[in-house]
């Protein structure tokens, strides 16, 4: 789009003191004589944008030109900087190499060393160890068809293992407990819906368009989603205090110290295969105190294991 690459155009200059253009003809996949024309926008924008002639000449922006930087404190640049390259490590999306270099570009060498300095101080790096293509791509092609309001189509999995083939409305990705989730209006259930992104198959965008229906988002509706599920069960959890870095890492402030040493546990979980799974991944170090019915579940699963290994 035009407007999207005058804007790489004009953060580009900033940056640098001359590009060729032909150079930015070859990286946008453009004439020259288009990047001349964008020039010619940029100028009657009120961006002084000239040609320089000569060995080292090209496009740049006339000398002791600047952008204000006042709406901004260096602390404040540095916390949406750290929130940018943290999403830039899970969204491909050159928009936030733009922005970055939207806040950078207006300082010197002195005052962009002490803003990296600041925020080198905290990194936030949502992405998975070892990463994941797929799940970026399913986040990319998310993100294009909830900017360009059309439905998409896949196959969920739900958490009995259960498959249905889904169209829905999407509206917002939630990254939320070291997962992404899509929050959007499911044509098969009449309602708006949580899915998690890790249970999609066979992702399509689709050519329909839908129209945004009125949705609030600031009250967090996957919350009362969540508080409201039926199969939520109230469990007892008895640890070894070997794994108390362990519970704590997984369960907070919700830790209750025992006397004799061990780690009691009180936590809310919806009940299904995951969560015996999650249970049994703990091994002996982890005894069901309550619900009973949990214990008799885990002890069952527990002799079919073992019976598979003897």
């Amino acid at each position: 789009m035009k407007l999207d690459r005058l804007i790489s155009i004009l953060v580009m200059l900033l940056r640098r003191e001359r590009v060729q253009a032909k150079d930015l003809a070859n990286m946008f996949d453009v004439s020259v004589r288009t990047i001349l024309r964008d020039v010619e926008a940029l100028n009657l924008a009120g961006i002084p944008v000239v040609t320089y002639q000569g060995v080292n000449g090209g496009i740049g922006i006339a000398e002791g030109y600047r952008l204000d930087k006042s709406v901004l404190t260096e602390s404040e640049m540095a916390a949406i900087i750290t929130t940018l390259r943290s999403f830039a490590k899970t969204i491909p999306d050159n928009k936030h190499q733009v922005l970055l270099d939207k806040f950078t570009n207006i300082l010197s060498s002195a005052q962009l060393e002490l803003l990296n300095t600041k925020v080198n101080q905290l990194v936030i790096d949502l992405s998975p160890w070892g990463g994941n293509e797929l799940l970026k791509e399913k986040v990319l092609a998310i993100r294009k068809a909830t900017e360009s309001l059309k439905e998409i189509e896949f196959t969920y999995i739900d958490s009995a293992g259960q498959r249905t083939s889904r169209r829905v409305e999407p509206y917002s990705l939630v990254f939320k407990g070291q997962k992404w989730y899509l929050y959007a209006w499911c044509l098969l259930r009449q309602d708006f819906r949580f899915f998690k992104l890790s249970r999609m198959r066979e992702l399509i965008v689709c050519k329909t368009f839908y129209k945004p229906r009125e949705v609030s988002l600031e009250q967090l509706p996957w919350e009362s989603e969540w508080n409201n599920l039926k199969n939520l069960v109230s469990l007892e959890l008895l640890f070894d205090k070997e794994l108390a870095s362990i519970v704590e890492e997984w369960f907070g402030q919700d830790t209750v110290e025992q006397p004799v040493g061990n780690i009691m546990v009180k936590t809310l979980l919806p009940e299904n295969n995951w969560l015996y799974g999650f249970l049994l991944s703990f091994g002996p170090a982890l005894e069901v105190v309550n619900p009973p019915h949990i214990r008799t579940i885990l002890a069952e699963m527990a002799k079919e294991i073992y019976k598979k290994y003897t």
